[in-house]
């Protein structure tokens, strides 16, 4: 079976146990602070489990896209080492949400296991949870009895509460779970050692495949298990491993899932993929793949396996990073960003360090990898041309970073010979020999280099890197990062039982409700309150509008204020700085009406905007990313050039035609999403829809999109739109900020005072724009005549300062004060003097606009015979004003803050050479 014919045949039987197939999720989580990407098939469907939402199905049954480099589920660094590890992976599942549980489970996994899939029985060994006396959870005897239906008693395994107990997170929804573990090993193996020996002890060759997690507890904060409201059933089958089983492969890489991206890395860098190592010694070439003939040299065997780890690790990155990209996570330097960037460079790597590509290949890998998941995951398909520019600029960029890193490696090492035995604690140079852990922890946050190859580079220079003051390093960051981030979350405290929400928010700004459950929480620091309420008016930020304020006014008095709403796993939170006294009455919430009001203006303005620039731009243009408040409005999107002013105008103007034709909101709730797409609607990549949606529709034949936020009534109300800003934000996505209403009447009014003003100025000329010109013009000449005085100035200095030279140890010492005006001028006294004074040594200090400056410039032939550095050199003499600098061993300059000094720096740098 082929691997689309493999996941097909698993859904197939699902529909036919009467489960509904549903789309995946996006692989970044939104609207769950407690996940940055979508880890396990379970995390669409977390609110169900919790009850906090109510299931439109009891039985359904998907593949999901996940993604496993962070957290507790982190396989990052198995990544390519070994066989079965991924980053992004598929994950077929199917659930019952308080219908079916350990009996059909296991019943079902069976059939499609060894009937449909006819997976040897012999191979299979099934695990149970064997309970947690700590934990007060008995024995699952109830799994076990079931599965002796079908399994000996040998292959059936007890499991402790790291294997057999599966929780998402350190809170949430967990319960006892049953893996089924598949023996690949030769018969041979087989007979000598027993597979239930190497179940869960990280074989490669005895690997889990499936696992059914049954759905009973959900922990929480204090470590404690609260049964859930129903019993449910979770699963998992690792589709990568299943299509490895199937094929009768020794590894996950060898199938036709990651083959056709491998051999196109082969086919490119011009060298051979092994398939996997316990195969390779024994295949043929006209396999494929090469016999070994004869013993090869150690070092050549370990290159081939280092370009195999590299052509496996390239395979399984860009698919997640191609598919991050599609919904809409653009690498970047914080959270899911950062992530999805880490990945990337982490393929560029291997890719220039193991397989010699120095320019950009990754991209290359896209549209290959886009056709193979056609008709399976379409949004990656639909934006293939998008994703692969993204992926080429960021493996441009990073090229770039390794060259630099590379040629401040050198740089510091040339600077690290001259150090030794001077005071130079700031580059902390102890042994010559040993790459500082503060230096490699310095290329590795600033300029994103690798560890890995900086300890590379060192052992080509016979050097090693201080791996534990890198790692000392790198904990401090974590903890100063977690420190500024670190939240506390308490539990729950529950009033009523019932977690049903009812958002009016559409309809009205005021609501009567009660108080369902409230929690604390602590961050930075500072303490708040999170409060759900049974019914609310308050807009949950969502969809790029932000969440919304207000007050909950309570029946004594009381009134508390809203600062912020946001939603958690289907509920709409609301955060306030203090909690009311918690009385059964109803209270009153109400939303802050002059923001809720300039934030629709807002909205809707990004949908008239989205529609004007398909119109102008092209039908390429999609959504990327967008905020919506009560102050102005920010819009990304994907598009491959700059917006001209032309373009810009053109836009504007048919916002503003839009807003001038007092559109009425045509709104439909609970339209079914299909009908939706099939009548042209805007749909978003990276939003999870459900089965059915809100279209929001200003002109049937202008604007038309899929969105859960709020709107004006009609477009009159958002009165004028003005685009004030249009930038790049990443490769291929670009921005535009805008105002309207009040904001944009504000802009206007203050751009024509400012041009009054210039009138005033400049004596109410006829041509403003002209007389500003000539005045450029006129501050350009002048800036050039002071230059050119300035010039003549340091030439006359040059003379008079050679003539100053002394000869000490036969080396011409220069070290004067100058009045310049500017540090080129300095820099260019400098350089005239090293063409007319031979074995020069010259030490300038100077006096600009009250701050100190210092520069040193030293003659070739002394850097390289008498060992002198003028990098190390100035920032000695710095200390004297209170300043620190560098440079090259030849030039080097330094500012500070104590003018005072100037004149110590000069008389220490004669000791440098006397």
């Amino acid at each position: 079976m082929t691997a689309s014919e493999i996941r097909q045949a698993f859904l197939d039987f699902f529909a036919s146990k009467g489960h509904v197939i549903v789309p995946s999720a996006p692989i970044v989580i939104k609207n769950d602070p407690t996940l940055m990407f979508t880890n396990a098939g379970m995390n669409q469907f977390k609110s169900l489990f919790l009850g906090e939402e109510t299931p439109k199905y009891s039985r359904v049954a998907d593949t999901q896209r996940c993604l496993r480099v962070s957290g507790k589920h982190n396989d990052l660094e198995e990544v390519g080492i070994d066989t079965y590890h991924h980053t992004m992976f598929e994950m077929l599942g199917n659930w019952s949400f308080g219908d079916y549980f350990k009996k059909e489970a296991i019943d079902w996994s069976w059939e499609l296991l060894t009937e449909v899939y006819k997976i040897d029985k012999d191979r299979l060994y099934v695990t149970y949870f064997e309970g947690d006396e700590k934990e007060g959870l008995e024995k699952d005897l109830e799994t076990y009895n079931l599965w002796k239906q079908y399994v000996d008693e040998s292959h059936i395994l007890p499991g402790n509460k790291k294997d057999n107990f599966w929780e998402m997170g350190e809170t949430g929804p967990c319960g006892p779970c049953s893996e089924v573990h598949y023996d690949n090993r030769p018969d041979s193996e087989r007979a000598k050692v027993s597979g239930a020996t190497l179940v869960n002890a990280d074989h490669d060759q005895v690997i889990e495949i499936w696992n059914n997690v049954f759905m009973q507890f959900n922990r929480l904060r204090d470590g404690s298990l609260q049964p859930l409201p129903a019993k449910h059933v979770d699963t998992g089958m690792g589709f990568e491993r299943l299509v490895r089983v199937l094929q009768g492969k020794t590894s996950n890489y060898d199938t036709d899932v990651f083959q056709p991206l491998i051999q196109f890395i082969a086919e490119k860098s011009g060298i051979p993929y092994y398939l996997s190592e316990s195969d390779s010694l024994n295949m043929n070439v006209n396999q494929g793949v090469y016999k070994e003939e004869e013993q090869e040299e150690e070092e050549e065997e370990q290159e081939g396996k280092n370009t195999d780890i590299a052509m496996r690790v390239i395979a399984d990155h860009i698919r997640a990073i191609s598919f991050a990209i599609a919904d809409s996570q653009l690498p970047s330097n914080n959270k899911a960003g950062y992530v999805i960037r880490r990945i990337l460079r982490r393929a560029v790597r291997y890719s220039y360090q193991y397989l010699g590509f120095k320019e950009p290949f990754l991209n290359q890998l896209v549209p290959l990898l886009a056709d193979q998941f056609k008709g399976v995951f379409d949004e990656l398909y639909k934006q293939k041309d998008f994703v692969q520019k993204v992926i080429l600029e960021e493996e441009a960029s990073f090229l770039r970073t390794l060259d630099k890193g590379i040629y401040i490696f050198d740089d510091y090492l040339q600077d690290s010979k001259h150090a030794v035995g001077n005071s130079m604690t700031d580059l902390e140079i102890v042994d010559e020999n040993i790459i500082p852990g503060s230096f490699a922890f310095l290329l590795y946050d600033t300029f994103g280099f690798p560890i890995d190859l900086t300890e590379l580079m060192a052992r080509e220079n016979g050097k090693i890197v201080d791996i534990e003051g890198f790692e000392k390093a790198l904990q401090a960051q974590k903890t100063r990062s977690r420190a500024a981030t670190a939240i506390d979350t308490g539990d729950w405290v529950v009033l009523k039982d019932d977690d049903t929400v009812e958002f009016t928010g559409y309809d009205e700004t005021e609501s009567i409700a009660h108080v369902i459950k409230y929690r604390k929480v602590t961050a930075k620091g500072k303490e708040q309150y999170q409060i759900v309420l049974d019914k609310t008016p308050f807009y949950a930020e969502s969809g790029g509008q932000v969440g919304d304020k207000g007050e909950l006014v309570f029946p004594d008095g009381q009134v508390i204020e809203v600062t912020d709403t946001k939603k958690e796993n289907g509920l709409i939170v609301h955060f306030t700085d203090s909690l009311p006294d918690m009385a059964d009455d109803a209270l009153t919430a109400i939303v802050n009406p002059s923001l809720r009001t300039s934030t629709e203006n807002n909205h809707s303005a990004t949908h008239l905007l989205h529609a004007a620039m398909k119109q102008v731009l092209g039908t390429h243009v999609n959504q990327k990313g967008s905020l919506v408040n009560a102050d102005y409005l920010r819009f990304d999107f994907s598009h491959f050039a700059k917006v001209t002013d032309d373009e810009l105008a053109q836009i504007e103007a048919i916002v503003n035609e839009k807003i001038r034709e007092n559109i009425a909101l045509k709104e439909e709730r609970m339209v079914a999403y299909q009908e939706a797409i099939s009548s042209g609607v805007t749909a978003l990549f990276g939003e999870k829809y459900g089965e059915y949606v809100r279209v929001i529709t200003f002109d049937d034949e202008f604007s038309k999109e899929l969105c859960g936020g709020t709107h004006v009534k009609a477009t009159g109300q958002i009165g004028f739109f003005k685009i004030i800003a249009e930038s790049a934000v990443a490769a291929g996505v670009r921005r535009i900020e805008a105002i309207t209403g009040i904001a944009a009447e504000n802009f206007i009014n203050a751009q024509v005072k400012l041009v009054h003003q210039l009138r005033e100025l400049l004596k109410n000329p006829k041509d403003l724009s002209k007389s500003v010109e000539s005045l450029v013009e006129e501050n350009n000449r002048l800036k050039k005549e002071i230059e050119k005085s300035i010039l003549e100035k340091s030439s006359g200095l040059k003379n008079e300062l050679a003539e100053k030279a002394e000869v000490i140890n036969g080396i011409n010492f220069i070290a004067q004060k100058v009045q310049l005006p500017n540090a080129d001028a300095i820099k260019n006294l400098a350089y005239q003097l090293k063409d007319i004074v031979a074995d020069l040594f010259l030490v300038l200090a100077a006096d600009i606009d009250g701050k100190p400056s210092l520069t040193v410039m030293i003659a070739e032939n002394l850097v390289k015979d008498k060992g002198l550095n003028a990098g190390t050199i100035v920032r000695e003499l710095a200390k004297e004003i209170k300043g620190g600098g560098g440079g090259q061993p030849f030039f080097a300059t330094a500012g500070g803050s104590d003018v005072s000094g100037l004149d110590k720096a000069l008389e220490k740098a004669k000791t440098f050479i006397s």
